[in-house]
């Protein structure tokens, strides 16, 4: 499947660290469309329990990634990856037509080369990951795995370099990293699966610009998902569950559990309190934070960006911007239809 290379800027981190207001401001100034990357924005009419922006919030920014299904509906990375490289080649083809006619007044505010550029905002890693690395391919056995780890138990760095060199020469020069003794294992792995390597590899993914990703203290990132809960409710959580159960009684399984809507229903069906339901609700959604940032910190190249909530929303998109510039835009790999 070929593989198409584009470059975006991304924006990460837990829920409630303002990331998607952040994002907004950032593409009002550069004129940029943004893609979301949250797993639970793809649900039609799960609004209220996502703080999913609203059009008017939204404004004149091109939005994709949202009301992809219905809670009917299953869904995977991989469709939410085919949903991106549609809204990634529409956006390649907008800023095409105006890169190629006359420059907008922002232009001369942002340089040519992130004027333009679509902002991938999430906190779902797997998706951003999907992105920036690629779907995994075809998942090895462990008997596989096994035996190449004991190679490089037994004979080290050079074990592996020597076992790749025998087996694909062009792929051991073609790594960015030689010396990455994961890298190499998982090039033996993929050879022994797949009997090739992704052709993305034969990229410098090291230089790869960084994830950008905010993190406040927890103490004040515990006070604003118990706002954003009270919030919930009050903007009429319950009133858009109770609509929702109408139109789909049958919900999938990930829709069903996402966090504020399972606690709606059992509200709904007098299982649960309000108070109950509220505070089940924060607990759920502090673990999530907390899950959500330990995947960034193992699992992706990030530079994580420490802001407070004294910082007003334009303080902290410029210095997001300030590390955009600095680093550059990230490479995406999409793969072609």
């Amino acid at each position: 499947m070929p593989v198409s290379e584009q470059t975006a800027y991304i924006l990460a981190g837990a829920t409630a660290t303002g990331k998607t207001a952040t994002a907004q401001l950032l593409a009002e100034q550069l004129g940029s469309p943004i893609l979301s990357a949250d797993a639970m924005l793809v649900y039609r009419g799960m609004d209220i329990g996502t703080a999913k922006p609203t059009p008017r919030e939204r404004g004149n920014v091109p939005y994709s990634g949202l009301d992809l299904v219905t809670p009917a509906e299953p869904f995977s990375t991989g469709r939410w990856l085919e949903a991106a490289r549609e809204a990634l080649d529409t956006f390649t083809g907008i800023m095409e037509c105006r890169n190629g006619g006359m420059m907008g007044e922002k232009s001369s505010h942002a340089k040519n080369t992130e004027s333009h550029t679509p902002i991938v905002v999430g906190g779902t890693g797997l998706y951003i990951k999907a992105l920036t690395d690629g779907l995994q391919s075809n998942e090895c056995s462990p008997e596989l795995r096994a035996k190449w780890q004991a190679v490089f138990e037994q004979e080290g760095l050079l074990g592996l370099q020597a076992a790749l060199r025998a087996r694909a020469p062009d792929t051991l020069k073609d790594l960015s990293d030689t010396t990455n003794p994961r890298r190499l294992l998982r090039a033996l792995e993929q050879l022994d699966t797949d009997g090739e390597t992704p052709q993305h590899w034969k990229t410098d993914a090291g230089e790869n610009a960084p994830v950008i990703v905010l993190t406040l203290p927890r103490e004040q990132l515990h006070k604003r998902i118990a706002k954003r809960v009270d919030q919930m409710f009050s903007r009429g959580l319950l009133e858009e569950v109770q609509a929702l159960r109408k139109i789909y009684p049958v919900w999938s399984m990930t829709a069903t559990k996402a966090i504020g809507y399972e606690e709606a229903c059992a509200i709904l069906d007098g299982k649960l309190s309000h108070d109950v339901a509220r505070e089940q609700i924060i607990i759920r959604t502090r673990q999530l934070a907390k899950r959500q940032e330990t995947w960034f910190r193992h699992q992706a190249k990030a530079h994580w960006l420490s802001i407070t909530e004294n910082e007003t929303p334009e303080t902290i998109a410029q210095r997001v911007l300030d590390l955009w510039r600095k680093y550059g835009s990230t490479r995406i790999r999409i793969p072609g239809e």
